[in-house]
């Protein structure tokens, strides 16, 4: 965009350019945050008030153990309890994020964009490989979401229990696409009504599958996979549309990639949120319990907090996530 401002009043098709929805400065505020400008005072203040009525929470982080089996080279954490001055422990933590719960942050992702007659990637606000890579710079670094946080109006759609009901079986490690029409249908069903600022949570069903239904071996095996599979929303124009005009502020599933992978077509939604419109993708979230909540209450919004790691410079954070009903 050319006067760097969020165009949050456009509809999708009126984008000039929906690969470079690009706010802000570089390293200024404004772009570090991206889509998230969408959660003003006004709008978080406003899901308090209506979400909030009985003050019962629900932690939404997979356990920092989990992926204990993690793909694409990824290494699982590590956990170390050591004595301190002989009266009391420290904890040190080695881990990657995205082996759990985790926010892609605007640093995880590029997108290859056409400048001067040459394809060349880049992350969100035109920033570049060298500056990720120079740790002197923490342009689009986790901490913009740190200092903010993600909070607003979450919703969940079901799409495991949806599914469940219509006799749709599927594994959350293939690459079982899911229509937007079934996840349309299934908020129908629900009764939700989606609302400008939304974080939306969609539920695979993968962290049951990983924890109640796959023994040691059939992790063993996922995370020895070349190319793994993962079931998630199809990666279609359709859903680019559905996703922007409906105002989210956020997208977060149990699925591991949100989207199913490899990719069944021509691009990734990952190529459009992240560099493109800056907006967080959330994976691996445990919904379990939340939808058990949700179906209890029959409510399927929430107030949803999030407060990632402050680490200038960050790619990506657990999400310290809690839905308060």
């Amino acid at each position: 965009m050319s006067d760097r401002q969020y165009p949050t009043d456009l509809k999708f098709d009126e984008l000039p350019d929906p690969k470079r929805v690009w706010a802000g400065e570089p390293g200024s505020r404004e772009e570090g945050l991206g889509r998230l400008a969408l959660l003003t005072d006004e709008v978080v203040q406003k899901a308090a008030a209506r979400e909030i009525r009985t003050g019962r929470r629900v932690g939404l982080n997979w356990d920092l153990t989990k992926l204990e089996y993690p793909s694409l080279g990824r290494a699982a954490c590590e956990h170390k309890i050591v004595p301190l001055l002989d009266a009391g422990f420290d904890d040190i933590y080695v881990m990657n994020p995205q082996q759990s719960s985790q926010w892609d942050g605007l640093r995880h992702w590029s997108t290859s964009v056409s400048s001067d007659g040459k394809q060349k990637r880049l992350w969100y606000g035109g920033t570049t490989k060298e500056e990720i890579l120079d740790r002197s710079s923490d342009r689009v670094g986790m901490q913009h979401w740190a200092q903010e946080g993600i909070t607003g109006r979450g919703v969940l759609v079901d799409y495991a229990s949806w599914a469940a009901a219509r006799g749709v079986r599927y594994s959350a490690l293939s690459q079982h696409s899911i229509p937007l029409d079934d996840i349309l249908a299934a908020a129908r069903d629900q009764g939700v009504a989606f609302e400008r600022g939304d974080i939306l949570l969609v539920r695979t069903g993968l962290t049951r599958q990983w924890d109640r239904e796959m023994d040691d071996a059939a992790r063993r095996a996922y995370g020895a996979e070349v190319s793994p599979c993962h079931a998630g929303i199809e990666a279609t124009t359709d859903v680019l549309r559905w996703i922007w005009d409906s105002g989210f502020a956020a997208v977060a599933g149990d699925a591991i990639s949100f989207e199913v992978y490899p990719p069944l077509g021509d691009f990734m939604l990952h190529d459009y949120l992240l560099p493109g419109w800056g907006m967080p993708i959330g994976e691996m979230f445990d919904l379990e319990r939340l939808s058990e909540v949700c179906r209890e209450l029959n409510r399927w919004s929430f107030f949803f907090t999030s407060t990632p790691l402050n680490m200038p410079g960050g790619v990506s954070s657990p999400p310290n996530a809690q839905a308060i009903f």
